[in-house]
């Protein structure tokens, strides 16, 4: 089966080496410009694709290959080791796709239309979350309110550490992290290995006290916990050779814990 992130990864590598800038299609635009420049690249491979609606998942699904590609822009500096996911917990497979997440990190504050990727990191989504099985639902119940007239939606939002939080090795590169069987052609070389260890316990609920405003969690074993999800880290012959290394568990929880505290209520793109 064709194989397009590496194609994918190769152009956005030599658009970044040409200076090709990300551009605004308005001052207004705070949301789709690293999204355009991303379809750009797209579109340089010659693969085709599809873009099914702006609130779709994912962002791209390829046609001929059964693959997909969720782009996250992140202003830097700025909120960057964690990102709001609205409506689908990352993933990297959905519908039968394997799915790829593109990262590209640019200038924060910048009254420019124009402006450079200050770096890239495509991911399979595994990296970011390997369960495969959980799929994402809004419910409501009705009757709250003095009147019993009101109804609350429990609209779920997850906060998911970016690779930047991950793992050390990534800024100002271009890197391309891979499940580990997966070879690259001779155009890449390696740059690290990365590991990542399923966790002891799963969430499986929660409860929410309307009186107290406290959340409390449903915990049970993780029946796949203590597994190794191994990835490799790559980039383009021509690139740095700054090696990609993980980050502890505690510290990816210390810098998500500050960060979401000093953001507040913030938004990914």
């Amino acid at each position: 089966m064709q194989q397009t992130v590496l194609s994918a990864f190769k152009q956005c590598v030599l658009a970044i080496r040409a200076n090709v800038l990300i551009r605004k299609v308005s001052t207004k635009d705070k949301e789709f410009h690293f999204q355009n420049w991303f379809e750009d690249r797209l579109r340089e491979t010659n693969l085709n694709y599809e873009i099914r609606g702006r609130n779709t998942y994912p962002d791209f699904s390829m046609v001929g290959a059964m693959e997909g590609y969720e782009v996250k822009g992140l202003a830097y500096p700025g909120r960057t080791t964690n990102l709001d996911s609205n409506s689908q917990v990352p993933t990297g497979f959905h519908n039968g796709r394997s799915i790829y997440y593109a990262f590209g990190r640019y200038p924060g504050k910048n009254d420019s239309n124009e402006y450079p990727l200050i770096d890239l990191v495509i991911c399979h989504g595994d990296f970011l979350n390997a369960d495969h099985d959980y799929k994402h639902k809004n419910k409501s119940i009705k009757g709250f309110g003095s009147y019993g007239d009101i109804l609350i939606r429990d609209r779920k939002m997850y906060v998911v550490p970016t690779p930047f939080s991950l793992a050390e090795g990534l800024t100002n590169q271009q890197t391309l992290i891979l499940p580990a069987n997966v070879e690259p052609d001779d155009d890449f070389f390696e740059v690290g290995v990365l590991i990542r260890v399923e966790a002891e316990k799963s969430i499986i609920g929660y409860s929410f006290n309307l009186q107290t405003n406290e959340i409390l969690p449903q915990q049970a074993r993780n029946p796949t916990a203590r597994t190794k999800h191994i990835f490799r880290a790559w980039r383009l012959k021509g690139s740095s050779n700054t090696a990609v290394t993980s980050l502890s568990v505690q510290s990816v929880v210390k810098s998500l814990t500050e960060e979401d505290s000093s953001v507040g209520d913030a938004s990914d793109e």
